[in-house]
């Protein structure tokens, strides 16, 4: 449901740039009710995206954000008036049955997390190595990006995913303390929980720089799906040795749930491959169809020429296209 709420948002605030860039006086989009409401929604979204690993396995969690990519593509079509491609369909099919995979053979695991519990896995020696590991890796790629200016997308999004699994650890104990604080076993008292929520605001920090690193070099559709593959694994990874989420669990049941995953990642990068983005400055869009704006003048980008409002002097047509 929260996933099905960021997308929804996501297109929603695209819409009101769209609104905007219609406008004879444009105005910044900072001035937009709508973007404003977007932005609001968003930040409520996830808040309960980060909630819902109170409830359920992260294991089980950072996989179904695939589902967030092909709800965009269908909701585009539909709201933002976008071509469906023949690739969006295979790709929506291959991500639904991969999700089907993961619900069937998500670990089914009921922890109720208190700050006894973190503080014990914290010191577990599965635990340990694994950050020791993760340090190592994240100082040799911090090393390579500052020192050796290699800012390759696989060093940008590796460090990405290293914070991310931090963050998924500190994100579920927050919201797995929080709510078993709330059934009255207060667990908020404890140190613990404040070292937590302290990990969790700091790697999402660093997260948002390094992605927004890549974000600036290389195009979306290489970011997007590489991001959302690194970022489910080491998810999955932090689930499986922090809070032992696979534990007892039959092989079958792993093997399956890695297909379904495996599924899903082909599903993205079938969606988001191959989508020319057009850098245009009019919108790309005919304003007069965009739901509830009236028609005031048609702005249709055209391969030969660009027509800015309506040109009722057939003289001015060489102007416009100079």
């Amino acid at each position: 449901m929260f996933l099905f709420h960021l997308f929804l948002i996501i297109n929603f605030q695209k819409y009101a740039h769209l609104r905007l860039a219609c406008q004879a006086n444009q105005k910044p989009y900072y001035t937009s009710k709508l973007w404003w409401c977007g932005i609001i929604l968003m930040g409520l979204g996830e808040l309960g995206n980060a909630a819902a690993y109170g409830f359920a396995p992260a294991a089980l969690i950072a996989p179904l954000g695939c589902v967030s990519v092909i709800g965009s593509a269908f909701i585009s079509v539909l709201f933002l008036k976008e071509a469906i491609r023949a690739a969006d369909i295979l790709g929506g099919t291959l991500t639904i049955a991969g999700t089907y995979l993961l619900v069937t053979f998500a670990p089914n695991v009921t922890q109720e997390l208190t700050a006894t519990k973190i503080q014990n896995y914290l010191i577990s020696w599965q635990f340990l190595i694994y950050v020791i590991l993760e340090i190592i890796i994240f100082c040799i790629l911090l090393y390579f990006y500052k020192r050796k200016d290699m800012k390759h997308i696989v060093v940008l999004l590796m460090m990405v995913a290293l914070l991310a699994s931090l963050t998924i650890i500190s994100v579920k104990a927050v919201a797995g303390m929080i709510t078993f604080s709330a059934k009255g076993k207060m667990q908020l008292t404890y140190p613990i929980f404040y070292i937590m929520f302290i990990i969790m605001v700091t790697s999402c920090v660093f997260q948002v720089k390094f992605l927004n690193q890549a974000m600036q070099l290389y195009n979306a559709t290489v970011v997007v799906p590489i991001n959302f593959v690194f970022f489910t694994t080491s998810a999955i990874i932090a689930g499986v040795i922090f809070y032992q989420e696979f534990q007892g669990a039959a092989l079958l049941s792993v093997f399956m749930f890695l297909f379904g995953c495996l599924l899903s990642f082909l599903g993205v990068f079938v969606i988001t491959q191959n989508r020319e983005e057009d850098h245009l400055q009019v919108p790309y869009i005919d304003c007069g169809h965009i739901p509830g704006k009236k028609m005031i003048d048609k702005i249709q980008p055209d391969s030969n020429s660009l027509s800015y409002g309506t040109l009722h002097d057939e003289d001015d047509l060489p102007r416009a296209q100079s």
